[in-house]
């Protein structure tokens, strides 16, 4: 197998996890676990969405998140969702140097999780570009793996969508397996192509485990060169407007396989796992993570 030495993993549980608990998650319990998080080597990660409250209430304390976090925390690489130009402009004026903005390859999918074409959201994502052009931006291609609503997403979909992104120098595009029902073979083909078309494109994955193969398309990735991956403490997560889509690959499973197969991630697994209890302990009982469903 060809496996690279290294691997960086991005923390999303504190907005792709906590954006799908309708309870309201007080923002000192949200701090304990970001802090829990720093504590145990992750220092890229996502921490909130500036979204509008009544889209997703859970969110409404993105900003005084943002300022906790870069006060008690320097030199961390804070991401944060924005599903727009207002967004975008709220989180730069948090202190956010680093944004997602998600557009999904499958229409449908798209007009329901933002309420535009993917055209409307493209020219935002332009507009983005030139009104803060110091704010770095991640692009998430959802639904590249299979869309909720229409099923099977065309692997040309999402090519053309890395070459509009790129077109507009936005700085890494997530292929993200929004629902979860990617197959290691259908990983390593569309991966192929991506990387075949887009040498020098900077590229992460994003993994949900609905049907049990978030690990195993992350080995495929793996040899097929990815070394950047999403994932979530306590495989918490699912998105809102995918019905049926259950949560990410857990970090502390991630780091496991990882770790186990002599690849360094430079996390600290105890000190994650007490953080995956924590979550356990006070926010959900029942969570997705092999190693956290042991403790």
């Amino acid at each position: 197998m060809k496996l690279p030495q290294t691997v960086k993993i991005v923390e999303v549980g504190p907005r792709d996890g906590f954006q799908s608990i309708n309870k309201w998650i007080p923002t000192d319990l949200k701090i304990e676990i970001i802090s829990g998080l720093i504590s145990a080597n992750l220092n890229r990660l996502e921490v909130t969405s500036f979204v509008h409250p009544k889209a997703i209430p859970q969110m409404q304390d993105a900003a005084e998140v943002v300022h906790r976090v870069i006060d008690g925390y320097k030199g961390m690489e804070l991401i944060a969702l924005v599903p727009n130009y207002t967004g975008a402009k709220a989180a730069w004026e948090a202190g956010i140097k680093e944004v997602t903005y998600v557009i999904s390859a499958s229409e449908k999918h798209n007009i329901e999780n933002v309420r535009r074409t993917k055209t409307e959201s493209f020219a935002d994502l332009r507009n983005i570009k030139e009104l803060l052009p110091e704010l770095t931006i991640k692009l998430d291609i959802a639904t590249a793996f299979g869309c909720p609503f229409l099923g099977q997403v065309p692997v040309e979909q999402v090519l053309q969508m890395m070459e509009d992104s790129l077109k507009l120098g936005i700085d890494e595009v997530c292929l993200c397996d929004t629902i979860g029902i990617a197959n290691p073979l259908q990983t390593e083909s569309l991966l192929v192509k991506v990387i075949t078309g887009y040498p020098g494109a900077k590229l992460s994955l994003h993994f949900h485990d609905t049907r049990g193969m978030g690990l195993a398309n992350t080995l495929v990735a793996l040899e097929c060169g990815i070394t950047t991956f999403e994932s979530a403490i306590g495989g918490l997560g699912g998105c809102p407007f995918a019905p049926g889509a259950a949560g990410n690959i857990a970090t502390e499973d991630m780091v496991n396989m990882l770790e186990q197969m002599g690849i360094d991630t430079g996390i600290d697994l105890p000190v994650l796992l007490q953080t995956a209890k924590t979550v356990k302990a006070k926010i959900v009982q029942e969570l997705s993570g092999h190693l956290v469903s042991m403790c």
